[in-house]
């Protein structure tokens, strides 16, 4: 399955990554599944780098204080200088936000194709983009010709097609 996400976004340059949404006890060979069709590992548990996602920005906003979203990418950068900072954005205007915090990934969720390719004008390279929400082998090319970074696609761990496997015996 990754081989067939990796095939269509090569010609545009986009990885295809996975997800920490894995099977339980199983991660390790899912995970090496996704090498071996040719993807990344993105993240493998929740310690190895800070992920602002949704949930997080909404606290955030709440908690009083500075809400931009620069301003949370400075503070989990200031708590965890040794790990990468990647935010989660739903719109342009929250890219922009999030882009002057200086974060090491902004992660593009659910945009539609005009709005992936706007926020690559706009960064400029300087900050490495991926989509993710939703994306199918059907739209992936599309998506990777948006000219993003990488591509997250949770399917790649939890809903591969199964291999259809038997074990005969010859007497």
């Amino acid at each position: 399955m990754t081989a067939a996400f990796v095939e269509r976004a090569a010609p545009h340059g986009a990885q295809i990554l996975d997800t920490r949404k894995t099977t339980p006890r199983w991660r390790g060979l899912e995970k090496y599944a996704v090498r071996c069709g040719g993807g990344v590992n993105h993240r493998l548990r929740l310690d190895d780098r800070i992920l602002i996602k949704d949930n997080h920005r909404t606290l955030w906003r709440q908690g009083g204080g500075e809400t931009s979203l620069a301003a949370a990418v400075r503070a989990a950068r200031r708590a965890y200088p040794e790990l990468p900072i990647e935010i989660e954005v739903e719109s342009l205007a929250e890219l922009q936000d999030a882009a002057a915090g200086q974060p090491d990934w902004i992660l593009l969720d659910n945009m539609s194709g005009t709005d992936l390719r706007a926020a690559v004008v706009w960064v400029q390279g300087r900050i490495p983009l991926e989509a993710s929400g939703g994306i199918t082998l059907e739209t992936v090319a599309a998506v990777a010709a948006t000219g993003v970074t990488a591509i997250s696609v949770g399917a790649l761990t939890h809903s591969p097609p199964a291999a259809d496997l038997s074990l005969e015996f010859l007497l």
